[in-house]
């Protein structure tokens, strides 16, 4: 048995962890989790009371959500070089962005995804403030850099390539010529483009089984 042990399901953030297992490029085992039942199994319940994916389990240690995942296996494989050493002034950048992207971005992308109205008067109160503050920040940060860490890819250009791409695609950002080139480049990665193959192929498995 594999020292990761992978819960996702195709049409999920899951997504964004199996692109991080591939850029690993560590043995994994995938376990493919539909919706419904079995998501909600005494079993998997066990694993992540949540019921939801993504989920690793390494060595034993669970580790859920995605960004704790991802700075999870890029901590426990320091020799794959996927986030700045200790001490390094990019690593603060690591961890700023890699949690900008699941913090702000996505609040953004979800409110932006239901159609809520932030009165004015509230965006105090909201995670991100103003959606063009968001906006303005990472495109200032990325406007600085290849990647979002400095001139080389680290793990955090997982999440927050990830996320951009999907908050573009759903109309939660404007497609914004940085924003564009950034993910372009990222989408063009081996791992990437593995992952994303990976779960077209489930997406289709489970389509031919309805």
């Amino acid at each position: 048995m594999s020292d990761i042990q992978f819960y996702t399901n195709p049409q999920s953030r899951g997504g964004i962890v199996h692109w991080m297992l591939e850029e690993l490029g560590e043995p994994y085992e995938t376990n493919w989790m539909d919706y419904g039942e079995k998501m909600k199994s005494p079993e998997y319940l066990a694993i992540n009371p949540m019921g939801k994916v993504p989920t690793v389990v390494h060595k034993g240690t669970v580790v859920t959500e995605c960004a704790a995942i991802i700075s999870y296996l890029a901590a426990s494989y320091p020799e794959k070089s996927l986030m700045p050493a200790p001490g390094s002034e990019q690593l603060a950048n690591f961890y700023r962005w890699l949690h900008f992207a699941s913090g702000p971005l996505e609040l953004l992308m979800t409110v932006k995804g239901f159609e809520w109205q932030v009165p004015p008067e509230r965006e105090m109160s909201i995670g991100y403030g103003k959606a063009e503050d968001v906006i303005a920040a990472l495109e200032i940060a990325l406007s600085k850099s290849e990647y979002i860490c400095g001139d080389e890819f680290m793990a955090a250009d997982v999440q927050v390539g990830s996320t951009l791409h999907w908050a573009m695609m759903f109309g939660a950002l404007e497609k914004r010529p940085r924003f564009e080139e950034y993910v372009a480049n990222l989408m063009q990665r081996p791992a990437a483009i593995r992952s994303q193959q990976l779960n077209e192929e489930r997406s289709k498995q489970q389509e031919a089984a309805k």
